[in-house]
């Protein structure tokens, strides 16, 4: 199994308790309750302690890693909490399969969308002049299909093959809420991650938004062209596909797909804690501040 990959950690420097304080011992106390629920779904809350020392924590897995992906997530994200955000009363961390976060202020039901991050592909998306019309048809299809009554509640993928003029690819994408937002909050969250995705990096083939309380994301994988008849002219070559980190575990990239190295970007948005922790992994981060 792959290590969770690390995306980055928000902590809050301007909100701080003491060493061996009561709080540090309720936050501790929670990490380890998260990381111990984490086996059991993609999603669970917790509070610890008496004000005013009570720590309110939740953590969120993408819907399509299995139970093992995610609590190997959870528990390496609580650890790496509990390091780098030392002392800091709040703190919110993003890899590329969950979310975990804590806080001295609760913030169950309510609807946030910064810190987010984006982590998106430095290689194009297939059929550019139309790609960015189809993406918005696809989330304004799944987004109202968002509900509680799904199996992984609150998540919905998609595996559509498109098949265009300019060729032809599979696109692969996925929404998904944290199951204490409401239906209304919910879609609100969802549009403006989507809203951000379309905006923030171009047309990439691989795009992710990871926000405190939704996550909406997309791959695509070209396919190869039919045979070319003998008066048929050659087709415009788009750049070889590396596979980014997959969203739907069912779904194998297609065999054609050429194999190699892949690196993306990531962006911060409207961070609003001060200290700001990245872990380098074999993938390459450039970080770009709004």
């Amino acid at each position: 199994m792959s290590q969770p990959q690390h995306t980055i950690t928000f902590c809050d420097p301007s909100n701080n308790f003491t060493q061996s304080s009561a709080y540090e011992t309720n936050r501790n106390i929670l990490l380890i309750s998260l990381a111990e629920s984490s086996s059991l779904g993609t999603y669970a809350n917790n509070t610890n302690g008496l004000s005013p020392n009570t720590v309110f924590g939740m953590f969120l897995c993408r819907g399509d890693i299995n139970a093992t992906s995610c609590s190997e997530c959870v528990k390496t994200a609580a650890t790496e909490m509990a390091t780098n955000c030392t002392l800091n009363k709040r703190a919110v961390i993003y890899y590329e399969e969950c979310m975990v976060r804590y806080s001295n202020v609760s913030f169950f039901s309510l609807l946030e969308f910064i810190p987010n991050v984006v982590s998106y592909s430095n290689l194009p998306a297939p059929n550019p002049n139309r790609f960015n019309q189809t993406l918005s048809d696809k989330f304004n299809k799944l987004i109202p299909n968002v509900s509680s009554s799904s199996l992984i509640p609150y998540f919905v993928p998609d595996y559509e093959r498109v098949t265009q003029a300019e060729g032809s690819y599979e696109l692969e994408s996925m929404v998904q809420c944290s199951p204490d937002l409401d239906q209304f909050n919910c879609t609100v969250c969802l549009l403006a991650a989507s809203s951000r995705v379309s905006s923030c990096c171009g047309l990439p083939s691989f795009a992710q938004v990871f926000t405190p309380k939704c996550v909406l994301g997309y791959r695509t994988f070209v396919l190869p062209s039919p045979p070319l008849s003998p008066t048929s002219s050659p087709p415009l070559s788009l750049p070889p596909l590396s596979a980014p980190p997959p969203f739907l575990s069912q779904t194998p990239p297609p065999k054609n797909v050429p194999s190699g190295s892949f690196s993306f970007n990531v962006i911060k948005g409207n961070e609003i804690f001060g200290r700001i922790v990245v872990a380098m992994t074999a993938l390459v981060f450039a970080l770009v501040n709004l």
